[in-house]
């Protein structure tokens, strides 16, 4: 819709949309002056009909073509067809198994954890150590000069030993 100032003679551009049928105060940006304006007759308004109880309200038809904008089609991120065809995940119901089938199938590989990792780690070197100090005779009588590592080595292992412990007897008290 084009407005003119009624002081200064200035013209704007403003969207149909704007200005509703009972009108709207405007201002202008050169002059400052307001004034209230009401939608053009260029305009075509259809008037308000009632049919039984319900009244309908008031449409407006612009002389003007604009363009059509088609509706967003949304994709739903969750149903079980796109996700099917996304990730290749099947979800309720469309292959009648069961979680526990899938589970005892024998695909699923039951894997160790860190913890588990770590738990295997520990036994290993913890029987490493014991077997050394069982043969630590026979090595040093077999080879002379590893006498001087091993005896550090289970030094070493002592003051870790007494560094854990304590440290945990400092939150034991």
């Amino acid at each position: 819709m084009l407005l003119n100032c009624n002081s200064c003679q200035k013209k704007f551009i403003v969207p149909d949309s704007a200005i509703t049928i009972s009108g709207r105060l405007v201002q202008c940006g050169s002059c400052g002056s307001k004034w209230t304006q009401y939608p053009s007759k260029n305009n075509k308004l259809k008037k308000t009909e009632t049919v039984g109880n319900i009244q309908l309200k008031e449409k407006k038809i612009t002389k003007n073509k604009s363009t059509v904008q088609k509706p967003r089609v949304k994709k739903n991120l969750y149903t079980p067809e796109y996700l099917k065809k996304k990730y290749g995940l099947s979800i309720g119901g469309t292959n009648n198994t069961t979680n526990n089938e899938i589970m005892n199938d024998g695909k699923n590989k039951n894997s160790f954890g860190f913890y588990s990792w770590l738990f295997i780690f520990l036994i290993f070197i913890i029987t490493i150590f014991g077997i050394l100090d069982l043969t630590k005779e026979m090595i040093i009588l077999k080879f002379s000069s590893s006498e001087i590592y091993i005896s550090y080595l289970y030094e070493v292992i002592e003051i870790v030993k007494i560094s854990i412990i304590e440290f945990v007897n400092q939150f034991n008290n």
